[in-house]
């Protein structure tokens, strides 16, 4: 499979298609998963990481840190979700999410090397924030635990995105390729 992202060009006006389009999936599936599950399934599911990783790997890094970034903040004020006290933690994650998948757009590499490494760029950056939040502010709307605890609760979540994302690009290169 090819190593590089597809070859989608991205103009303004598509990549203000793709950040509404991407924040609209981020808001959306999150409650369809509450709706089939109820709360805990958006934990194990991570349905918001999927649209802002895929708009990162498409349309670059600032897509993907807005998308990333605003995500939660208009989840939050269209459902209350996520919660107040972990609403700053998932917008510094996803804002990382974004950006790293942006900036690894056109890295030559496996996508599920990608993934794994804007994975592990997002939660290194989340569990520093959560520390310093909670060790040096004295915040206490998130619990330290909330680091370890997060990994296995959305190991389904994090498999998802391990499958479905290069499968994802693999049917976009297909296509790409057909049109040629």
């Amino acid at each position: 499979m090819n190593r590089a992202m597809v070859g989608i060009k991205f103009n303004i006006k598509a990549k203000l298609v793709a950040t509404i389009l991407a924040v609209f999936a981020a808001v959306a599936l999150p409650q369809l998963c509450h709706l089939i599950g109820g709360a805990p399934m958006g934990t194990k599911l991570l349905p918001m990481h999927l649209p802002v990783i895929v708009v990162g790997f498409l349309a670059g890094p600032l897509v993907g840190g807005v998308v990333g970034a605003l995500s939660p903040i208009i989840s939050f004020m269209l459902t209350g979700m996520p919660a107040i006290g972990l609403l700053p933690f998932m917008v510094i994650e996803l804002y990382v999410y974004g950006v790293c998948a942006g900036l690894l757009k056109s890295v030559e590499m496996p996508v599920i090397l990608k993934v794994l490494a804007v994975q592990i760029a997002g939660r290194a950056v989340r569990a520093l924030a959560i520390l310093v939040a909670v060790g040096l502010f004295k915040f206490d709307g998130i619990k330290m635990a909330t680091i370890w605890t997060s990994i296995p609760a959305g190991l389904t979540g994090l498999i998802i995105q391990w499958v479905g994302i290069p499968v994802l690009f693999m049917i976009l290169a297909m296509f790409e390729k057909n049109e040629k």
